[in-house]
């Protein structure tokens, strides 16, 4: 069995892409580890959804592109990430199921529906916290503006998908 620990990050400190070592509450790390939550909310919604609901294959091609964005976000400036972004075709595809859905408007408290919609709620809240923590990002560490606008357009699409199985 491959062994999982390194013991590396014992004194705070952790690598980039390229190796270069950051503490482990560098920014870039922060929103990788945002990133990450974010993630493992979509992927408890995906397993919720029925095989036949093309909401599941949205996600899953939302949490390949996060992924996708964790590495870039990971990549120290100067160096380059061979993993393309396709953010922009993502947030088609969320434009797309927003423009779909039948979305009637108005305020909604997460959990007064079914189990699903008051997870969904969770990860559109953890997308917003993502968007958050990359525009501060973004100050520091230049964020592909395709991204910005992905994750913008994902909260977007979560509160409706959150109504829709209300």
């Amino acid at each position: 069995m491959k062994q999982i620990y390194t013991k590396t990050g014992d004194e705070g400190m952790t690598s980039l892409r390229d190796g270069v070592r950051v503490p482990k509450d560098d920014p870039r790390i922060e929103v990788n580890g945002q990133i990450d939550q974010l993630n493992a909310h979509l992927g408890i919604v995906r397993s919720m959804l029925g095989p036949d609901d093309a909401n599941r294959e949205i996600i899953h091609a939302v949490q390949r592109e996060l992924m996708t964005v964790m590495s870039h976000v990971a990549t120290p400036e100067g160096s380059v990430n061979p993993r393309a972004l396709h953010a922009p075709e993502i947030t088609a595809r969320l434009e797309q199921a927003i423009d779909a859905a039948d979305y009637q408007g108005g305020f909604v408290v997460p959990g007064g529906g079914s189990q699903l919609s008051a997870f969904v709620h969770l990860a559109r809240t953890q997308a917003r916290t993502v968007e958050r923590c990359l525009w501060s990002l973004n100050r520091e560490h230049p964020v592909a503006s395709d991204v910005l606008v992905m994750m913008n357009r994902l909260s977007d699409y979560l509160f409706v998908l959150a109504n829709e199985k209300e």
